[in-house]
């Protein structure tokens, strides 16, 4: 392993971000504060792998959730809730510590163990390409020529609930109406909803760094979204809106609300977030003339049926038809207990 040795991490927090922000490709998720969210959102056991070289000197970190549920079982996953995770570090570094995490794997018994890497990594364990980034480029200029290149047509999407009376605002007494619209969205798709103490603790973590938006009509917000800041690019992780309000179309101009945020806050990439190539989020975030980046999700499966719980597996198809006809309170309430389970 070219001198490199693998334990956990037993150093201070400062010396694991400063490492982690010094890597290409680092993002929010490899920090201390996602750490933080998970344990106090759900729970979840953290194990922060440190890669060190012949001298003692950081070459690479790992960090992993443990995800277990009597309902679901075990995972080991960096990083869940997610799109990314994975080793960052010199490749030997980034060999030596997906390693380390499949040992941890098999010592456990997890029925996966899975590694959301953004690019090709150093190993030789199996990797799955079934979901893809859509990034769209920021130009020089900033949102004023972004803004130029959208289509026209685009562009009079946006305007239309404009000239309803539609409007975005931004910061952190957005969360509360934010997660109203997402809680509903989430239960009207058919899928447990995160716990609103989850946005919380990612407001208290990431201060400035994580972003929540509305939009709002006659009072009452229509449409609601939440991202990350880092580096270059921003992220909107999450994003909802009210179907009684689709012909309004609410998410386009918060879409474009964001993009001009992160624009004008110096960002050259705008992440619209995972989504499964071909699909109906897929083609949305196409129109604005983004690109597809693939995504490396390296797996070591306990067996050849192990995988992360899907309403697309036929064992959990009964879920999303059963989810709908709760009442939102209720939904609201019992979808934490599930989520925690699904990374």
């Amino acid at each position: 392993m070219s001198g490199i040795s693998v334990g956990p991490f037993a150093g201070e927090a400062g010396e694991w971000d400063v490492f982690v922000r010094a890597q290409p490709g680092w993002t929010p998720f490899h920090l201390h504060a996602w750490r933080d969210v998970l344990r106090a959102a759900h729970g979840h056991e953290l194990l922060l792998l440190a890669a060190r070289d012949a001298g003692g000197g950081l070459a690479g970190v790992l960090p992993l959730a443990r995800v277990r549920t009597p309902l679901f079982g075990h995972f080991l996953v960096s990083m869940p809730f997610v799109s990314y995770g994975g080793p960052l570090g010199t490749p030997a570094a980034e060999r030596a510590l997906a390693e380390a995490a499949a040992a941890v794997a098999r010592e456990e018994g997890a029925a996966l163990l899975e590694l959301r890497a953004r690019r090709p990594m150093a190993t030789d364990l199996p990797v799955s390409h079934r979901k893809v980034t859509v990034l769209l480029d920021i130009p020089e200029g900033g949102s004023a020529a972004l803004w130029r290149g959208l289509p026209s047509k685009l562009r009079s999407q946006v305007r239309r609930p404009q000239k309803e009376g539609v409007e975005v605002r931004f910061g952190a007494d957005q969360l509360g109406p934010f997660f109203e619209v997402f809680a509903r969205h989430m239960r009207d798709l058919g899928t447990p909803t995160q716990p609103r103490r989850f946005f919380e603790r990612i407001r208290d973590a990431f201060g400035d760094a994580a972003w929540f938006g509305c939009a709002w009509l006659g009072g009452a917000p229509v449409a609601g979204g939440a991202g990350f800041r880092w580096a270059d690019e921003f992220e909107i992780t999450w994003a909802s809106s009210l179907r009684e309000h689709n012909r309004l179309a609410p998410n386009m101009l918060l879409y474009w609300a964001f993009m001009e945020r992160a624009a004008d806050d110096g960002a050259r990439v705008f992440n619209f977030g995972r989504c499964t190539p071909g699909a109906g989020t897929h083609r949305f975030k196409h129109q604005w003339g983004s690109r597809d980046e693939v995504l490396w999700w390296y797996q070591f499966a306990r067996d050849a049926r192990s995988g992360t719980p899907s309403p697309d597996d036929s064992a959990y198809a009964w879920g999303p038809r059963l989810w709908k006809r709760l009442p939102v309170p209720v939904a609201t309430a019992l979808g934490p207990h599930i989520v925690r389970g699904i990374p």
